[in-house]
C-alpha cells in the first residue's frame, strides 16, 4: 500500500493538472511541426511526439498512484509513534551515531534537507511504521543487519 502524506498528495495533484495542461501545447507542437512537411526526417515532429509519450506516460503513473495512495489520517497518532511525517533522531547502535530520519510516502530527491527521507515502503520505513520511541528496530540493509534505536520524534 502506497501510504501519502496530506502535502504529498497535494503535490502530487498539482503536478498532475500540471501535465494534463501540457497537452494542448504539445499537441500544437505537433501540428506546427507537421505542417513543415517530411515527417521522417522532421526532428521537431518526432521530439515533439515523444515528449507527448512521455507526458502521457507521466499522467498515467500519476492517476494510478493517486488512484491506488491512501492519505495518512495524522490527526490522532499519538506523540511518541513514528508515523508518514514524522521526522525521528535514530541511532545506530553499532557505531552509536545519531541522524535524523523523516518517514515519507515519496522521496523528495533533495540531499539539502537537515534530515534524510525514508520511504513507507523502503525496509527502513517498514521497520520504522508505528514504532515508538525508545523501541530498537531492525534492519536488512544491504550493508548487513543494523539495529536502530528510536531516541526521539522532532
Amino acid at each position: 500500500m502506497d501510504y501519502l502524506t496530506e502535502e504529498e498528495h497535494a503535490k502530487l495533484t498539482e503536478e498532475l493538472e500540471t501535465l494534463i495542461g501540457l497537452r494542448s501545447e504539445l499537441s500544437d507542437r505537433i501540428g506546427r511541426a507537421r505542417e513543415l512537411g517530411d515527417l521522417k526526417e522532421n526532428a521537431d515532429y518526432h521530439a515533439a511526439k515523444d515528449e507527448q509519450g512521455h507526458n502521457e506516460r507521466k499522467i498515467k503513473d500519476l492517476e494510478e498512484r493517486l488512484a491506488n495512495a491512501t492519505v495518512a489520517d495524522t490527526e490522532h497518532v499519538p506523540d511518541d509513534m513514528v508515523f508518514l511525517g514524522t521526522t525521528v533522531r535514530l541511532k545506530n547502535l553499532s557505531n552509536n551515531k545519531e541522524d535524523l530520519y523523516q518517514l515519507v510516502g515519496e522521496s523528495s530527491g533533495r540531499f539539502d534537507l537537515d534530515y534524510m527521507e525514508v520511504t513507507s515502503s523502503s525496509e527502513l520505513g517498514k521497520a520504522l511504521f508505528k514504532a515508538r520511541v525508545g523501541e530498537t528496530v531492525g534492519v536488512n540493509l544491504p550493508a548487513g543487519r543494523t539495529q536502530f534505536e528510536i531516541v526521539s520524534i522532532e
